[in-house]
């Protein structure tokens, strides 16, 4: 059926990644809006484009202001603000508009990364040891190493290089005060996995299903640090670029595929529960899986993770926009605001071939 459609997203700007090759992940929110733009224009939808500036209430009031039957969000915050990415889906829910993508509860939820693993290990759902380390709090570290240094609350690996790697307490200290003074958040210290590394999209509301896996396959040098840098998503002049390839569906034994399907699933209904998110998950060097990072309302530029399980999973591309527009249009308005977790052995659906083969 034909929708009136508004496809909300924030207007890249200047922002404190404008000194730094940082700033390309800020303006690829231009990639995903031009292409959903066609594939809805393709699912024969009226569509019309929303671009988000600050300042804040200037935005809300354009929100509240919508005539619309839906919203696709392609909001991802204002820039250096990551915490406004809430901002589209309180403001919708509020005014009762149907909203792609998840709740603003499990957006709040995933810009605290240690508070997601804090609650995956609550629920025995295998994550790195982590701690919260700032250069004042130095003294309390008590991992073992070799570590990886994180943002506690960035996406698109902003501030992931191979220095992020440390095998030392000297250069943990260095990367921590690096992180601390860019993003202002103390950063996000876990145990670094060796083994291979995986993810998963999750999409669906009551019924859910995980899309083919993909493996991130590295083919670097045996002295550069295997880990998904910012150069390895969007440098593509970089040895990193073109030394990190995908394997989708990825090259593993039947058993494993639905041992890393079944944990992507069990972590998606713990932690988001409705809409859409990718797992990434690592093994440790006894083969043993691990969530090291869950991704609400990720990338879903043609290229990305999540297109490219679509179609591995037999969609088009605009079928893909499609199955998420209707995931939105389905949801019941009394639903917005249950728990942000279901907990463990509550609904969890076994995620297998017949799964990938329904969508």
């Amino acid at each position: 059926m034909r929708q009136r459609l508004v496809i909300v997203y924030n207007e890249p700007q200047a922002s404190r990644y404008s000194s730094t090759n940082e700033e390309k992940a800020v303006l690829g929110v231009m990639d995903a809006v031009n292409a959903v733009h066609e594939a809805l224009l393709e699912l024969g939808h009226e569509v019309t484009l929303l671009p988000l500036v600050p300042p804040l209430a200037e935005a809300r009031k354009k929100l509240e202001a919508l005539k619309t039957d839906a919203v696709f969000n392609l909001f991802e915050g204002f820039c250096g603000e990551p915490e406004t990415e809430v901002l589209v889906p309180v403001t919708l829910t509020k005014v009762g508009i149907p909203y792609t993508g998840c709740h603003a509860n499990i957006l709040k939820l995933a810009l605290d990364k240690a508070g997601v693993k804090k609650i995956l290990k609550e629920a025995g759902i295998p994550t790195p040891d982590f701690q919260v380390i700032s250069p004042k709090t130095l003294d309390a570290f008590k991992l073992s190493f070799p570590c990886i240094v994180k943002p506690r609350a960035e996406d698109a690996s902003h501030g992931i290089t191979a220095d992020s790697l440390v095998k030392d307490f000297a250069a943990l200290e260095k990367q921590v005060g690096v992180i601390t003074e860019k993003y202002h958040s103390g950063a996000l210290v876990e145990h670094f996995l060796s083994g291979r590394e995986f993810n998963a999209t999750v999409m669906g509301n009551k019924e859910c299903v995980v899309l083919p896996v993909s493996e991130i396959v590295y083919l670097l040098a045996p002295e550069i640090p295997r880990i998904l840098t910012f150069e390895a998503k969007w440098e593509p002049g970089s040895i990193y670029f073109k030394g990190t390839a995908v394997d989708c569906p990825a090259k593993v034994a039947e058993s494993e595929r639905e041992e890393i399907a079944n944990t992507a699933m069990t972590a998606f209904k713990l932690v988001v529960g409705r809409g859409y998110a990718r797992m990434d998950m690592r093994m440790d060097e006894n083969g043993k899986l691990n969530i090291i990072e869950v991704n609400p309302n990720p990338d879903i530029s043609p290229g990305t993770g999540a297109a490219r399980q679509s179609a591995a999973a037999g969609m088009s591309y605009a079928e893909f926009i499609g199955r998420l527009l209707s995931l939105a249009l389905e949801r019941d308005k009394n639903d917005v605001n249950n728990s942000p977790h279901v907990r463990s052995g509550q609904g969890v659906i076994t995620a297998n071939t017949k799964k990938y083969a329904r969508i």
